[in-house]
């Protein structure tokens, strides 16, 4: 079992940045696809990013192409945390925002952006855009 705690959502204006953090709990981390995906009022879950291992030494992120250039996944292994670096924020951005993890494995590495392909998610936290 996973938990997972988001924290770092709050009220900002139109370019400026946010960092959302995720906390996990449990053994194994390290092994696990995390995912960020924001839900609007009135909307589907949509996916924004994930990171995953690359099944090499290291891991690979994601992008939906609404936020490529604007947003960065992390994580520390060390931690057991995950962030996502929210820069240039526009109003659409408005969202609560959850975290997910799952330990299934994809080649196609496109699955990920899926919201049924991840088995724990945590309570969210809502991030505001005024414009």
């Amino acid at each position: 079992q996973v938990q997972l705690v988001e924290s770092g959502g709050g009220l900002v204006q139109a370019g400026d940045s946010l960092r959302l953090s995720c906390a996990a709990s449990g053994r194994s981390f390290a092994s696990y696809t995390m995912g960020w995906f924001p839900q609007a009022p009135g909307k589907e879950r949509e996916f924004v990013a994930c990171i995953h291992w690359n099944g090499g030494n290291t891991y690979d992120a994601d992008y939906a192409d609404s936020v490529k250039g604007r947003f960065t996944i992390s994580r520390d292994n060390v931690k057991n945390t995950v962030y996502l670096q929210m820069n240039s924020l526009k109003a659409e951005d408005t969202a609560v925002y959850y975290c997910a993890a799952t330990r299934q494995y994809y080649s196609d590495t496109s699955a990920y952006t899926r919201v049924d392909r991840y088995d724990y998610w945590g309570q969210g936290t809502q991030v505001t855009v005024s414009s």
